[in-house]
Formats: C-alpha cells, sequence, structure tokens
C-alpha cells in the first residue's frame, strides 16, 4: 500500500511508493494494449475531476484512466461554475462531495491548494498540478518512461532544459529523480533558472550544448508565456537560437540521448519538429505511459 492518502505531490511519498506505482502501472499498460481495455477495479466508484486552469493533455488522460477502471465520472470546469460567482474552493468541493464522490482530481493555479483540500475533506486527492507548484503524475510518467529505456535510474544523468521558473513539472522531476538516485541538471537562460534551486541539489548550466553533453536524458519543457507577467528574454527568435534543440546540434554531439517532452510542445522555439519526432524522441510513450501511471495512482489511492 502506499503511504498516504493523497497525491499532493512527489516530495510527500517516499522511494517504496514511486516502485509501487511503477509495477502496478506495469500490470495496467498490460491492460490498456489489450482487444478489452477496461477493467472492474473502481467499480461503484465516483470521481470528480475538477479543473480550474484549461488542460488538455492531462485531463482526457485522466478521464481515460477513469474509464479504463470502470469508475463514474463527474467533470467540472471552473469557468462553467459557480466559482465564477464567487464560491470559494472548499465550499464548491464540498457542495460536490455531499454528492458522494469518492475521489477528486484537481488542477488549480494556487501552489498548495490540493495540499489545503487535502486537510479539510475526506476523499482522496489527486494533484494533477497546482500553480509552479508540483505536477507528480507527469513526473511520475516521465520517471516510468525513463526506467523503460535506461533500467535503474540511480546514477543516470537527467537534465530539465526551458522554463525552470514557471514549471510544476520540473519541481516534481526533480524530487522523483532524487528519490531514484538520479543525478540531475537544469538548463536554461538565468533569467528562468530560480535563483536558490542550487539548494535542492541540482546543478545548474547554462550552456545547452555542454548540457546535452552530460546528460543521458533531454527532458524539454515549453516556454509559459501565459505565466510569464514580464520579458525573460529579448524573443522567442532568440530563445531559439540560443536554447532551442534541433538536430543538427544532436547529430554533433557524438552520442544518442532520449529527448522528452511532457507537452504541449511549442515546435520551433525549444524545439524543432525533427527532433520532436525522431526516432530517439520519447514524446509519444510518455502519453501512453501517462494513462497507465494514473490508473495505478487512483487504483493505489482507492484501496487506502
Amino acid at each position: 500500500m502506499l503511504s498516504t492518502r493523497h497525491l499532493t505531490g512527489i516530495k510527500n511519498i517516499t522511494e517504496a511508493d514511486i516502485q509501487l506505482i511503477f509495477q502496478t502501472a506495469e500490470e495496467f499498460k498490460e491492460v490498456i494494449n489489450r482487444p478489452i481495455k477496461k477493467v472492474p477495479s473502481l467499480r461503484d466508484m465516483t470521481v470528480a475531476n475538477l479543473f480550474f486552469e484549461n488542460s488538455t493533455r492531462t485531463r482526457v488522460s485522466f478521464e481515460l484512466a477513469e474509464r479504463r477502471l470502470s469508475a463514474d465520472i463527474v467533470n467540472f470546469s471552473a469557468s462553467a461554475s459557480s466559482v465564477s460567482k464567487g464560491e470559494t474552493l472548499l465550499d464548491t468541493v464540498n457542495n460536490i462531495l455531499a454528492m458522494k464522490v469518492d475521489m477528486v482530481v484537481m488542477r488549480h493555479p494556487a501552489p498548495g491548494a490540493c495540499a489545503f483540500l487535502a486537510n479539510k475533506i475526506k476523499a482522496n486527492i489527486v494533484n494533477a498540478g497546482d500553480g509552479t507548484h508540483e505536477h507528480p503524475t507527469q513526473a511520475l510518467l516521465d520517471a516510468f518512461s525513463m526506467r523503460e529505456h535506461l533500467g535503474d535510474l540511480a546514477g543516470k544523468k537527467i537534465c530539465i532544459f526551458g522554463d525552470i521558473l514557471h514549471s510544476r513539472v520540473a519541481l516534481s522531476n526533480i524530487f522523483c529523480l532524487q528519490k531514484l538516485g538520479a543525478h540531475v541538471k537544469v538548463c536554461g537562460p538565468p533569467t528562468l533558472i530560480p535563483k536558490h534551486i542550487g539548494g535542492l541539489g541540482v546543478g545548474v548550466e547554462h550552456d545547452v550544448r555542454k548540457a546535452l553533453e552530460w546528460c543521458d536524458v533531454a527532458n524539454i519543457l515549453r516556454i509559459q508565456l501565459e505565466r510569464q507577467d514580464i520579458r525573460y528574454f529579448p524573443s522567442l527568435r532568440e530563445y531559439s537560437q540560443y536554447f532551442g534543440i534541433n538536430k543538427a546540434l544532436l547529430d554533433s554531439l557524438g552520442k544518442q540521448i532520449l529527448i522528452m517532452h511532457p507537452g504541449p510542445i511549442n515546435r520551433g522555439v525549444e524545439i524543432t519538429s525533427d527532433v520532436a519526432d525522431s526516432e530517439h524522441s520519447l514524446i509519444l510513450q510518455q502519453v501512453e505511459n501517462g494513462v497507465a501511471i494514473r490508473m495505478a495512482v487512483l487504483y493505489l489511492l482507492a484501496n487506502q
């Protein structure tokens, strides 16, 4: 069993929890590749998907995972709810729980929103992204995808490229990879690297070539323009020129590295199409593994 009733962040779970999720996800990955893709594991349970921010991949992945587990689903969108009339987060969730919902999957723009709810309600909470804080299931599916190709991640070198400052994926990846024994660096413009990130035990590099020469896996994040209230670099063209990753750069390294991206991809900015679609790209495998990982998380929390 997991050591916690909620998945609010990678920081709050153990390495044993991560390994149990991976083991369970491997079993569910076999299920979703069968002709009949459903199992009755969450039959008679109701899961509410509360998304206070826009989402495509994560929302669809969670909903598909819930349907594969035979759960009943309630989808909630903040823009079409009483939140727009001034209702508080706690009132909104309590009203939904009064309808006998067993589990809540929530994305919220405020860091710590999921942890706040976890202390207030009885239902299991799964964090689908809270502001610039954490995105635990993305980190789990990223590490799971790496492990499929590299085996044990202990001692492996992983570099996270791009907008580290505004990324919840980066922080969850750092926590997850370190718990699995990997060495982690971040790379990007100085303005997009948090000042004190070295305190988390990660290396910092501003030269893309040096970072690529060092790593076994390049996990490339998009520039999150929607979270930037000031300009952190002169233009997207200059960002692409100095920090974008293209095939010519990869071909000049003299070694093969795995390419990952949590999406959505800004093609031609942080990564070119010939890299995103290359044989060394795990991007579509990340999407497939996302369903299996989320099935595992929901199943294990439901059994608490």
